[in-house]
């Protein structure tokens, strides 16, 4: 980032949320984890994260990068880059720390941070077997894993959609 640029102390590398998750732990905090694109902040992702950030003491964001954005989203995305995305999640008080990953999953993340609970979206459906890997990773530890519901009708895609709608043709 420039100078130009807000800076945040709760946009951490990997290392540095490993030593502030330790505090935490020492602390008797109880960590919640979850990780995603969060393109275009919206409201879905405000509730969702501020119904992440109930569950326990402290949320760690991992934040998927523009390089596996674009591979798990397509060669249009990310919208937003991921030191903005970043910057712009750190700035909501439910945020307590934000790690950008370049991974196809946060796997790796999980892992070394070792949440208390991991937390992943309505977009993943326990009851049909679908489960994120992360999941797995989680509970490998014994750490919890629970879903929380989208906002309905708040999602990136459909903001994009109804800027093309709106704005798309014009001439």
């Amino acid at each position: 980032m420039t100078d130009c640029f807000p800076q945040s102390d709760k946009v951490l590398t990997l290392p540095a949320a490993i030593v502030r998750r330790a505090s935490w732990r020492a602390a008797g905090r109880r960590v919640v984890f979850t990780n995603g694109h969060f393109d275009i902040l919206h409201l879905g992702h405000v509730d969702y994260l501020q119904r992440a950030r109930v569950l326990g003491d402290a949320l760690i964001v991992g934040l998927n990068g523009d390089a596996s954005t674009r591979q798990l989203k397509g060669p249009q995305r990310p919208i937003v880059p991921a030191g903005e995305r970043a910057l712009i999640l750190a700035a909501l008080a439910c945020v307590d720390a934000v790690v950008i990953f370049e991974s196809p999953t946060a796997e790796e993340l999980v892992r070394q941070l070792q949440p208390d609970l991991y937390v992943k979206g309505g977009d993943w459906s326990p009851e049909g077997g679908r489960l994120p890997p992360e999941a797995a990773t989680a509970r490998a530890y014994g750490g919890e894993v629970a879903f929380i519901p989208y906002l309905p009708e708040h999602s990136t895609t459909r903001i994009v959609e109804t800027i093309v709608e709106r704005y798309g043709h014009r001439e």
